[in-house]
């Protein structure tokens, strides 16, 4: 019995060295033709993005999709076991058991669901909502069964409405979701608001308006996040349309958020702000622009009032954007929905410590593809390694 004892632990003693040295840096990047291609084609690639790692920039494996989902965002559960991929083309939304392997992608149809578009999971893990931009409302489903089980909607004139839904954050200590009023599909009108919802009914509470100008403003929020660790809870928004960043504070009397302006990237010549990153301490803000392609740093040691610092250059349609776990490099993914002149294609390589740029990734744009997200991958099974070591 002791010889198998000593067996089964410098086994796992080898895996776990294994695993450590052969550690990687692997992204999950779900992707599209290019407009110009003969053959519609779309998968989600998994890819080493480690500078450091000899397999730099090689895709490892392939997920296939079907060529016309359009496959647009990837949200993790809490624990991370599990991945969510929305679309915009069909009613249907894929979940992937990340601690299985092979990966296996099983589709929950979403019938309420029109572009599908960003999706969050309550804290406890049992409740993901899901926005959906072109049937403006917003889908509550199981998080442990996957499946729907309440529609959320509110049209006009209430004075509380769900229009064009993109942008989704939740914060259960104060049990409310955000989700904000962006752009109908065909482009063809904007919103300007944000709305509040009530997130263990889902019930509509409140609508208010995110922009400067008189309405209809057309300011277009696009994404909303709650700032880690603030007290009391802060959000910031990005209004795609009007080029501005903003905050949403919570008063804990009066259980409502006020609103106003941080930042203007018209001087900056930037346009298009999108996506948000904070690092894990929740004292730095990353913003991202599309038009040109620039990352936007900020302090955000305040919360109510992130300072910004600096601009660092990416490529155009800079869009997701995701840190290595030591904080040291900063991925970030350029494109927006095969748009001209926000689609380049490339993944930039910043190299934080040192403030510059190191390169880009440019696998699947040589291959006629975009990639439309960018998220690292958990390592589920390194970690099962660790723990049995110990």
């Amino acid at each position: 019995m002791k010889r198998f004892r000593l067996l089964t632990l410098t086994c796992a003693l080898f895996l776990s060295c294994i695993s450590l040295a052969s550690a990687e840096l692997l992204a999950l990047l779900n992707y599209e033709s290019k407009p110009d291609q003969p053959v519609r084609r779309e998968g989600i690639a998994i890819m080493d993005i480690d500078p450091d790692s000899s397999d730099f920039g090689k895709i490892l494996m392939e997920i296939p999709l079907p060529p016309d989902l359009v496959a647009h965002h990837i949200f993790f559960n809490r624990d991370r076991s599990k991945a969510y991929i929305t679309a915009l083309g069909k009613s249907i939304l894929h979940v992937v058991d990340l601690t299985r392997f092979p990966y296996r992608l099983r589709a929950i149809a979403v019938p309420d669901c029109l572009v599908g578009e960003d999706l969050v999971v309550s804290e406890d893990n049992r409740t993901w909502y899901l926005t959906c931009m072109g049937s403006s409302n917003v889908i509550m489903g199981d998080a442990v069964k996957d499946q729907p089980v309440k529609t959320v909607s509110a049209a006009e004139p209430a004075m509380a409405t769900i229009l064009y839904p993109h942008g989704i954050a939740i914060h259960n200590g104060i049990d409310r979701v955000l989700v904000t009023s962006t752009v109908k599909p065909d482009m063809s009108d904007a919103g300007e608001s944000v709305t509040v919802l009530e997130a263990s009914t889902g019930k509509v509470l409140s609508t208010h308006k995110i922009a400067t100008q008189p309405s209809p403003a057309k300011s277009a929020p696009v994404e909303i996040m709650f700032s880690p660790n603030a007290d009391p809870p802060v959000v910031h928004i990005t209004n795609m349309l009007e080029g501005t960043l903003w905050a949403g504070v919570w008063d804990p009397q009066g259980k409502a958020f006020s609103f106003h302006q941080i930042d203007d990237f018209g001087p900056r010549q930037q346009g298009m702000p999108l996506e948000m990153l904070y690092n894990a301490k929740g004292d730095r803000l990353f913003v991202t622009t599309a038009k040109p392609g620039f990352v936007n740093l900020y302090d955000n040691s305040d919360p109510r009032q992130p300072k910004f610092l600096k601009t660092i250059p990416a490529a155009a349609g800079a869009h997701h954007s995701v840190l290595s776990p030591d904080e040291r490099y900063l991925f970030v993914q350029n494109s927006l929905l095969n748009l001209e002149g926000m689609s380049d294609g490339s993944i930039t390589v910043i190299d934080l410590k040192n403030d510059k740029v190191l390169g880009s990734i440019d696998t699947l744009k040589a291959q006629g593809f975009n990639p439309n997200c960018i998220m690292l991958l958990p390592n589920h099974f390194q970690q099962a390694g660790l723990r049995a070591s110990r």
